[in-house]
């Protein structure tokens, strides 16, 4: 059983492929964005791997897991249980952490318990999420949340008027009346003028007594505060329970602060009151990852030795993977994309599974070419292991490691779905491809640098770990932030920047959109255009058009689907018999222009649907879309399906034609194969020209060769950050003798003569 045999692969845009992958080895996927390298790998080989193991469990076991339909393909042999390593962030809430999520928390838990200064119980007593453990008051969220008064009441209005501002509470409304009818409070008196005792009884009292009642006779009751009310109703509760429309009210009236009584710990007296070394167990996880590691390794006691044994051993895949600046109290829900894969990643190397295959979605995103190398050994170790890794991946330097390369192309979508090379490194580097050519040709840099004489200055910056550093940006220039993993760069660009320039223009990887009914049609306004010229064409109103309107079809509302109740199992979606899935009513999909319908006309690609579109002012708009590389995507194609990168372009793409505006780009290179890189910094360098202000925290040497001006920040992440390293031009960074990003870059100049 040495390879993964494939025939007949037709998913998307997959030209009916024959292939085959070696087993046990590290495989890379790669080629030009939309070629098909997801289509193969995830939604073939991964989605089947899933599909297969699922519908070995029972049903109600099944009911429980994603669902996953089959794959287009004639034929799949010897696939084994598949584990995919995304890079979504994590979608924990606050009680999720570094330190619960990598299980390195339940054995510091375990630890305490065992050796601590003192015995309080088991190893639940150390834990917030435990009420033996957690702060009673916060509950083991470390804050707490309080009404800002000022916020629910208008001091100059009265009860009468409206002079209480909350939603819930205005005048006519049933908590309204309850307060009217207490015949407590001068409801025409402003509260500006209540006494002390009038404002306590009505924001604090916990119950007064009091008739109540109107024209038609009177009750006894029992009236509690408008704070107090306000606490019980929603505040006593989850408020991630409530509806989204509730918790946006809610938001405007209350303030999150750190907890009072455990000071953020999250955890009871009892259990900050046992100390390791003269540390508890909070000051443990505050700790950088290698810090930790440091601490655990002095604590010498054989009771405990498998204990500290579990733990280094955790700590060291992180430390390994380039993460060891992390501590364990940071929320899963706060790193970043490329953050979350690593950690996922360093918690599957504590697996004795054999035999399995590991896919991965460019590991090396968010990573400095310093640090690159450091997956590279763990994808190793997982081979040794006796598993077979499978890797989309753009960065050269991961896919020099690779014992087999697998190269679809030759462009995206209609024009991709092709294995255009399959073999090693060395192989590729001659082959006729996209990739082959990128790999032994480097992306031109542009001369001469730009120079400005004025500066954006951030004076004493101290936001996390940035250590009261002073920098200044040239306005006006394509300039570059850079440094490893965790060194501040976003402490310096999103916080300490965006603090004085809260007017620049944001391009960073998150949603554009979360509806199914927004695409980059709908998102860019091109698709206003395509409306208008089917209702020209027609005699009829451009409303018909819209999926969102009157078009719709009446039974899906516009959406395609049709979604079903299964009660106690996950909701199902199905295709719209109605409208076939096409969103619009029969009516509509009469009406034509050259040939096709608007439903036909939002099938096709963004590039087929430039060339369709004789209309300057339509092409326009979509060759921007195709500027930013983006013209494989689908007209219609919802932007909640896009990837991060994705969505960046589609901002990126929108933005381009405004002049005098600050930009900041957060990694624009993720998911972008090397051809389209060379497009994005012509837009960058165009951004420029128009005579705006471009800052990009970026790892890519090309994007950094390219930059007028570069800000290095180091020179290690965490509490090793935070400095000033250097700042100057891209030739003057190759002399640093302290900077990283000087060394690699010098390399990849050195590489190329």
């Amino acid at each position: 059983m040495r390879n993964i045999i494939i025939k007949g692969a037709r998913q998307n845009n997959l030209k009916n492929l024959d292939l085959k992958i070696p087993r046990n080895k590290i495989v890379v996927f790669t080629g030009v964005s939309g070629s098909g390298k997801s289509s193969l790998v995830f939604e073939t080989i991964n989605a089947e791997a899933q599909r297969q193991l699922y519908d070995t469990f029972s049903t109600f076991a099944r009911s429980r897991m994603p669902k996953y339909e089959q794959a287009d393909y004639d034929l799949i042999e010897n696939l084994s249980p598949a584990i995919l390593i995304e890079q979504k962030r994590f979608s924990g809430n606050s009680r999720s952490t570094v330190g619960t999520v990598t299980e390195i928390y339940t054995y510091l838990r375990l630890l305490f318990s065992r050796i601590g200064s003192e015995f309080i119980g088991g190893s639940n007593h150390f834990s917030f999420n435990s009420p033996e453990g957690m702060c009673e008051h916060c509950s083991g969220t470390g804050f707490a949340t309080k009404i800002e008064v000022d916020a629910l009441i208008d001091w100059n209005k009265t009860i009468n008027n409206g002079g209480i501002l909350f939603s819930d509470f205005k005048v006519g409304s049933i908590f309204w009346k309850q307060i009217v009818m207490s015949n407590l409070f001068d409801c025409d008196k402003p509260f500006k003028n209540f006494s002390e005792k009038e404002i306590h009884d009505f924001l604090y009292a916990k119950s007064i007594r009091h008739d109540f009642g109107d024209e038609e006779g009177f009750l006894k009751g029992n009236y509690e505060g408008l704070y107090r009310k306000i606490n019980r109703l929603y505040l006593n509760k989850d408020i991630a329970s409530l509806s989204k429309k509730k918790q946006d009210v809610i938001k405007n009236y209350i303030h999150q602060g750190t907890c009072d009584q455990c000071n953020g710990t999250r955890l009871n007296s009892k259990a900050l009151s046992v100390t390791i070394h003269q540390k508890n167990i909070f000051e443990l996880c505050e700790m950088q990852l290698n810090q930790l590691s440091h601490f655990i390794s002095q604590i010498k006691n054989e009771m405990v030795a498998t204990v500290l044994e579990q733990i280094q051993l955790r700590l060291q895949y992180l430390i390994n993977i380039g993460v060891g600046y992390l501590n364990l109290s940071r929320e899963t829900s706060t790193l970043s994309g490329g953050e979350a894969q690593r950690v996922k990643l360093a918690k599957q190397l504590g697996s004795s599974l054999t035999e399995m295959i590991y896919i991965l979605d460019e590991p090396s995103v968010g990573l400095h070419p310093r640090d690159v190398h450091l997956v590279n050994e763990l994808f190793k170790e997982l081979k040794a292991g006796g598993n077979t890794v499978l890797i989309v991946e753009h960065d050269p330097d991961v896919i020099k490691i690779a014992d087999h390369i697998i190269d679809i192309g030759p462009h995206a979508g209609v024009k991709g779905g092709k294995i255009m090379y399959q073999g090693d490194f060395k192989g590729l580097q001659r082959a006729d491809t996209l990739t082959g050519k990128f790999l032994h040709t480097p992306i031109p840099k542009k001369e001469p640098i730009r120079n400005s004489n004025e500066y954006f200055t951030i004076e004493k910056a101290t936001s996390n770990n940035l250590k009261n550093i002073t920098v200044k940006i040239p306005k006006e220039l394509f300039v570059c932030i850079t440094g490893v993993a965790g060194s501040g760069k976003s402490s310096l660009i999103h916080q300490e920047f965006l603090k004085k320039n809260a007017k620049a223009i944001v391009i960073d990887q998150s949603p554009v959109g979360q509806s199914e009914r927004s695409n980059s049609a709908t998102y860019t306004g091109v698709f206003d255009l395509i409306r208008k010229v089917f209702a020209k064409q027609n005699k009829v109103s451009s409303a018909l058009f819209s999926f969102n309107s009157k078009g719709a079809c009446p039974k899906c509302n516009g959406l395609g689907y049709i979604t079903i109740d299964m009660a106690f199992l996950d909701a199902v979606k199905s295709k719209c018999e109605e409208c076939n899935g096409k969103r619009y009513n029969h009516e509509v999909l009469t009406y034509k222009y050259q040939g096709k319908n608007i439903h036909e006309v939002l099938e096709l690609t963004i590039q087929q649907a430039y060339e369709f579109f004789a209309i300057k002012e339509i092409q326009l708009k979509l060759k921007l879309l195709i500027d930013v590389g983006l013209g494989y995507l689908k007209l219609g194609q919802p932007l909640s399906t896009l990837s991060g990168g994705e969505c960046q372009r589609v901002k990126l793409a929108s933005e381009l034609h405004k002049e005098g505006n600050i930009y900041i780009m957060d990694e624009p290179t993720t998911g972008l194969h090397m051809s389209d890189i060379q497009k994005i910094i012509e837009l960058m360098n165009q951004l420029v020209d128009n005579g705006n202000s471009l800052i990009v925290i970026e790892h890519n040497l090309d994007v950094i060769n390219n930059a007028d001006w570069i800000i290095d920040i180091g020179p290690e992440g965490g509490i090793a950050g935070g400095e000033l390293v250097f700042e100057g031009t891209p030739d003057k960074i190759v002399l640093s003798k302290t900077s990283y990003t000087g060394r690699y870059l010098k390399e990849y100049k050195n590489a190329f003569k």
